[in-house]
């Protein structure tokens, strides 16, 4: 049997990893795969310079690979800036398991996901995101010992979900007290748009403090339970981002502030969980400070879960977390004076901060 050998001169000329539109001089992209378990994962290291990169691993089932990649590209980058904004001494990274978490994710899976994780000697540190679960981690634990968020019985911090809802509510507030002078959030209207775990705890903070909640969701069953558990609003109309509200909290999948929605807005604030809001970080920035819309930077706003996580690494307790997640108050102020002093969009703001740290860190490595 024989196998057309193809010449190199006759493939397309494309750059699969370094051409990539996401592709911000990361230090390295790990492509895993095991044919047993059907696992097939993409690990993202954007960079180490203030420390091992940490961030969530994310299940999903994407499109093809080429999807698959672009996030990992932009979540990890994400987390670089996050945990250097907040702070932290970590670096960025991220991984996503492709495939549907609900029928395609074994025990066996997760542990061959932390062989891989485990064959980079710490460089990565991994932790849950969307379709993970504590208990996932702690298969991964079973493994490795370079993965967060594990159980509170194994010594972990828990579901960081509760603390990434609560860091969202202060940079809320703190937008609100940038836009109205006040950050008491009683009253406002405040679209939810996806209440998984961070979703509904951000719902529960919201309504103690009497905003009127709506809420949106494709999992009508949830929608019914967070209504009823909390007296919010179900969204039934056609257009949700046409919706007259005072903040939109996006707590789904990332790039819902593009083109189409932006036109749409009637909001005074953005502020929410997701990661990658901006479908693109430039333009969707300019036209939010046009059109006079206050954005939170997600990547500075949802720190909380990466400072829970942070806690199992540097062994500080509950006290000390809601400590540096209410911290997330002030340094979205923060970013948002610089960008009025400065002239610029928020999210340019709060890169400018991340990557003045990383740079001085550099700079001290290199002495």
């Amino acid at each position: 049997m024989t196998s057309e050998i193809i010449n190199s001169k006759d493939l397309p000329k494309v750059d699969p990893v370094f051409g990539q539109l996401s592709f911000d001089n990361h230090e390295q992209i790990v492509f895993c795969n095991d044919k047993d378990t059907g696992l097939k994962a993409i690990i993202g290291i954007h960079n180490t310079v203030l420390g091992p990169a940490l961030g969530g691993t994310r299940m999903w089932q994407y499109n093809n690979e080429w999807e698959a990649l672009n996030d990992v590209l932009r979540l990890s980058r994400g987390m670089t800036f996050k945990s250097a904004v907040a702070g932290l001494n970590l670096g960025g990274g991220k991984a996503v398991i492709i495939g549907n978490a609900k029928t395609q994710k074994t025990p066996e899976l997760m542990k061959k996901f932390g062989e891989f994780v485990h064959s980079l000697s710490g460089k990565y540190i991994t932790a849950e995101d969307v379709g993970m679960e504590t208990s996932d981690m702690d298969l991964v634990r079973d493994v490795t010992p370079y993965v967060t968020g594990i159980s509170e019985s194994r010594g972990g911090a828990g579901n960081p979900s509760p603390i990434t809802a609560y860091g969202v509510f202060m940079g809320m507030k703190a937008a609100a007290k940038q836009k109205y002078g006040s950050d008491v959030l009683e009253d406002k209207r405040v679209i939810v748009q996806g209440i998984g775990h961070v979703g509904e705890s951000l719902v529960e903070h919201l309504t103690n403090e009497g905003a009127k909640v709506v809420i949106a969701d494709i999992n009508q069953e949830r929608l019914e339970a967070v209504s009823k558990k909390y007296g919010a609003t179900i969204f039934t109309g056609d257009n949700l981002y046409g919706l007259d509200a005072d903040i939109y909290a996006p707590c789904a999948l990332g790039a819902t502030v593009n083109d189409a929605t932006i036109n749409q807005l009637k909001v005074d604030i953005i502020a929410g969980a997701a990661n990658n809001q901006l479908a693109n970080e430039v333009v969707h920035g300019n036209m939010l400070q046009e059109k006079g819309i206050l954005y939170a930077p997600d990547f500075v706003v949802n720190a909380g879960g990466i400072i829970n996580v942070y806690a199992e690494l540097e062994g500080y307790g509950k006290t000390e977390i809601m400590r540096k997640t209410e911290n997330i108050y002030n340094t979205t102020l923060e970013i948002f004076n610089l960008a009025d002093s400065k002239g610029i969009t928020t999210h340019a703001a709060s890169l400018e901060v991340a990557k003045a740290r990383i740079e001085t860190r550099k700079k001290e490595n290199q002495q």
